[in-house]
């Protein structure tokens, strides 16, 4: 595998703080943040640097590198084995190719970076990460 596995962790933490954010519950609450205890930090806004941040880390990477983190994400589904990492990789490349790649596949899932962490522990790659 040519990515390396630390490009994998700092995009599996960025997508986990993306996970972790809901709607704005509250649309004019008005207070400051020292008020409702910092929770307005969970909420998406228009504001939230986090999905553009995960975008430009998966635009800086090259094409094999692109294939490599989608095939990982559909070993960590269970799409593939692990045995079939070339398969998975070409069929990634694949889907890239016909604009259903990366960026709209993992922002699209809700739990993408549990799938990508999955996808190296299937593949016998242990990321440094904190537990989900």
């Amino acid at each position: 595998m040519d990515i390396a596995v630390e490009t994998v962790t700092d995009i599996v933490m960025r997508l986990r703080a993306i996970e972790v954010k809901e709607g704005n519950t509250d649309p004019d609450s008005g207070s400051n943040p020292i008020d409702d205890g910092a929770t307005d930090v969970l909420i998406s806004g228009t504001d939230d640097a986090t999905e553009s941040e995960v975008r430009g880390v998966i635009a800086g990477l090259d094409d094999d590198a692109r294939a490599e983190l989608l095939a990982l994400f559909y070993v960590g589904r269970g799409d593939m084995e692990p045995e079939e990492w070339g398969e998975a990789v070409r069929f990634a490349r694949e889907r890239e190719a016909a604009g259903e790649g990366v960026v709209p596949t993992l922002l699209g899932s809700p739990i993408a970076g549990d799938l990508l962490e999955e996808g190296l522990d299937a593949l016998g790659l242990s990321p440094d990460l904190p537990p989900a």
